[in-house]
């Protein structure tokens, strides 16, 4: 049966005001630390805030078949090897979540099998839209069933930014080559197919502009397209996610489409260099949280803001002066 992502995002609910507001009350002219504890009462339900008891980085992981466009510093079969390492715990990010106290799960929804080369064809049939948003809504109810309070979202994938770069430009009508980036640093040849791919996938893009699920066939991936189901059931149960980099982005604007009260449950984990996700930012209204020259967007920077959470969640206890 295809997900009603449109009814769920019907039910997404704002986050408490009069726990922020309690929690405003109490500010300790801690600037964006204040600000943060906040937005966690206000998330939670209730003043004072908790420290998230079950924080986890889930990552999205799939093959783009654009990366066979010679768009990435990569080859098109590494994101496997990605995939191994992380799952094996051999990756930075699994070493940063031991620091955030926090735990990562690799969710392969199209590893191997590479979504359609979007400036020739579409990215997915609706069948495989359907499955990879279901795929997204079944991962937040297991997450959240399970007593996860605090999601970091990132990605895996040969291309991703190329996806995450074409949904930026054609959500926000920005012009391809304001959008097109460096992803894991590629060399001026290759920009050039990027940006190349990116504009001749627009055009294929556009008419759907205004339509986000079938936006997802043209322009998207298994990964994105997991995600915004994933976004979209997460907010409906109230639970606060970090997006972490530009594929998160992207994702987040397709479901800010769907449902604008989303964003609330939001915030940015962390400023890369790639330009769509400046664009993203801009659109969604969000300030990232830090601005230190990651460029991945695996959950490495989210797992770095989650201490911050923490601290401001302290912080925003102690009353008084």
């Amino acid at each position: 049966m295809s997900p009603d992502v449109a009814a769920i995002a019907a039910e997404v609910p704002w986050p408490d005001h009069e726990a922020e507001q309690a929690a405003r009350e109490h500010a300790r002219r801690l600037g964006r630390l204040d600000a943060l504890g906040e937005w966690l009462a206000s998330t939670q339900g209730g003043y004072p805030p908790a420290d998230p008891k079950r924080a986890r980085a889930l990552v999205f992981a799939a093959d783009h078949g654009i990366a066979a466009a010679g768009v990435s510093a990569s080859t098109p079969d590494a994101t496997a090897g990605w995939v191994a390492d992380m799952t094996a715990g051999a990756a930075v990010v699994n070493v940063l979540a031991e620091l955030a106290a926090a735990t990562v799960r690799v969710v392969d929804v199209g590893v191997g099998k590479p979504s359609g080369r979007i400036d020739r064809e579409d990215a997915l049939t609706a069948e495989d839209v359907d499955a990879a948003l279901k795929a997204g809504i079944d991962i937040a109810d297991d997450e959240i069933d399970s007593g996860t309070d605090l999601v970091v979202l990132g990605d895996l994938g040969v291309g991703a930014t190329t996806i995450a770069a074409l949904l930026v430009s054609v959500i926000t009508n920005t012009e391809p080559v304001k959008v097109v980036g460096r992803g894991g640093g590629i060399d001026d040849n290759a920009w050039m197919r990027k940006a190349t791919a990116i504009r001749d996938a627009r055009l294929r893009a556009w008419p759907h502009r205004s339509a986000p699920v079938e936006l997802l066939a043209t322009a998207g991936g298994a990964d994105v397209a997991a995600m915004v189901g994933f976004l979209v059931r997460a907010a409906a149960r109230r639970t606060p996610v970090l997006l972490d980099g530009v594929v998160a982005g992207a994702a987040a604007l397709v479901v800010q489409e769907l449902q604008p009260r989303c964003v609330r449950w939001w915030r940015a984990a962390q400023r890369t260099n790639e330009p769509a996700q400046a664009v993203a930012l801009r659109r969604l209204g969000l300030e990232p949280i830090l601005d230190l020259g990651v460029e991945a967007g695996d959950g490495t920077g989210g797992l770095l803001a989650v201490p911050i959470l923490r601290a401001s969640a302290r912080a925003t206890r102690r009353t008084g002066a």
